[in-house]
């Protein structure tokens, strides 16, 4: 029969949580009573996840595994998610159990009133850091001042999309992906639920400090070049005080007595300005380069082993992939 919801789960590492993660959602889509593919997807975990999973997938008929490669990242796995599922409405929901299985039912009451997006909205975030809730914060803030369209502050991938939905976004093959983003992007009909997100299960967060920071430079960077403009701002702005400046010294130097100010003024403001000059051509460089990723045209992923999918699903995804091969 075929699965009326896939519930996309991307793990790396999750080896003390994913039964549990398991078990849960079998629990949650069981008790709701309709066809279901709970599809997982191992982005090159380095512990036994992939084990597990496996043999889960051997004992659930409802169980599809998708084995990375390597570490493709957290938005890629996600996508590929996507482009195997089969449902009419596809769930993203992480494997630490943060998100409580329980609001899918939430979500899948507000598409069946026709909804085509149903994200979920964080009311409290247990177990979290104040820094990582105040970086959050300004993150979401910051996103929505950049962007020409609305991206829903505190939220996460953990949401409900329609298969029309899922079908444009795996028609978009950007190569640093946002998929909030994205999903925000496309429009539709949207709306949320509210919940409270919990501490994780077990294990460590696959977000540190430093990933954190690539993920906000990957959202701001592909939805939105104003950045580029306030660097020509900062650039005018410069420009503008230095010819100031040297009118004044002009002046100093021509009408008054008074020296002009040593090498260490000299110094300071060389320093300033080049240190403006690197910072912004690092800005420009961050484009640059995913302009480079996306001119190279490689594959999103690659797949080493898909199972528990149908012969002709499998044929289907290794004929599309050649094809992306090709051109």
């Amino acid at each position: 029969m075929k699965a009326r919801y896939s519930i996309i789960v991307p793990m790396y590492n999750e080896e003390e949580v994913i039964r549990h993660t398991y078990a849960k959602l079998k629990e949650v889509m069981d008790g709701y009573g309709e066809p279901y593919e709970l599809v997982f997807i191992n982005d090159g975990s380095k512990d036994r996840t992939v084990e597990i999973v496996e043999a889960i997938c051997q004992q659930d008929a409802n169980v599809r595994l998708i084995n990375f490669s390597r570490n493709f990242g957290h938005q890629i796995a996600i996508t590929a998610g996507m482009d195997y599922a089969q449902g009419d409405a596809i769930i993203i929901i992480d494997a630490d159990l943060q998100d409580p299985p329980e609001v899918m039912l939430e979500m899948i009451a507000k598409w069946k009133e026709g909804y085509e997006v149903v994200y979920g909205k964080r009311l409290k975030r247990k177990g979290e850091t104040v820094f990582k809730k105040l970086t959050a914060m300004m993150f979401y803030r910051t996103m929505r001042s950049l962007t020409n369209f609305d991206i829903p502050m505190d939220t996460g991938d953990f949401r409900l999309i329609d298969r029309k939905v899922c079908d444009v976004l795996r028609g978009l093959k950007e190569k640093n992906r946002f998929v909030r983003g994205l999903v925000s992007w496309v429009g539709f009909r949207q709306t949320m639920v509210e919940y409270v997100r919990e501490e994780r299960f077990a294990g460590e967060t696959k977000y540190p400090l430093k990933k954190m920071i690539n993920f906000a430079v990957d959202g701001i960077t592909s939805f939105s070049y104003k950045p580029l403009k306030i660097a020509s701002y900062i650039g005018f702005t410069l420009s503008a005080t230095s010819f100031v400046y040297l009118l004044v010294v002009l002046c100093q130097r021509l009408f008054t007595s008074s020296t002009v100010a040593g090498w260490t003024t000299i110094v300071a403001i060389n320093l300033l300005f080049n240190g403006i000059i690197l910072m912004l051509l690092g800005l420009i460089g961050e484009y640059i380069g995913r302009i480079y990723d996306e001119s190279k045209n490689r594959p999103l992923y690659i797949v080493r082993e898909a199972r528990g999918f149908s012969e002709e699903k499998e044929q289907a995804e290794k004929q599309e992939k050649e094809r992306e091969y090709v051109h």
